[in-house]
């Protein structure tokens, strides 16, 4: 199973649509995941011409996003369970990634998925994959955009970025 992976696109604010890297990705994807900041419900229009979308809400985001999506979730795919949560509460002293890990502290779960921060990451910790896609279109102190894909086969999942340099 292929699944992309995003956050933090701020659409309305941000870019007025999807990065074209992104749309030809995500066309080949099985399911798309959306880690919170969506800004508008927009953005789930648009990426779900692409795949089936699912996701959780951000701190950015309004209330019809909130009782759409939630703010924290598990879900089982291919017998693997992934959390995700945007990253912005719990708050701890080891940055957003310490904030995933604080939100499934109490839960199994073979990998977290989180945004928040623009930052990507990928990273294993106590045999937990954390992984942190950036953003598709607020790239912040970073060099480039990024979005993610992750890959279940036997039981197994890994976590890759695509980084680009445009936002169209």
């Amino acid at each position: 199973m292929k699944v992309g992976v995003v956050s933090d696109t701020h659409m309305s604010r941000m870019a007025k649509s999807l990065p074209k890297a992104l749309i030809a990705e995500f066309q080949n994807v099985d399911l798309i995941l959306h880690l919170g900041d969506w800004v508008s419900m927009g953005i789930y229009d648009l990426l779900s011409e692409l795949a089936p979308v699912e996701g959780i809400a951000g701190n950015n985001d309004g209330d019809e996003i909130i009782a759409r999506f939630g703010e924290r979730k598990i879900i089982t795919l291919e017998g693997i369970r992934i959390g995700m949560v945007h990253g912005h509460t719990p708050h701890s002293r080891k940055g957003t990634d310490g904030n995933a890990l604080l939100a499934f502290a109490n839960d199994e779960v073979d990998c977290i998925l989180f945004g928040h921060s623009h930052q990507p990451l990928l990273r294993e910790e106590n045999g937990i994959l954390l992984f942190n896609p950036g953003s598709p279109t607020d790239k912040r102190r970073e060099k480039l955009y990024s979005f993610g894909i992750l890959d279940i086969e036997a039981g197994k999942v890994s976590a890759r970025h695509v980084f680009y340099d445009s936002k169209e």
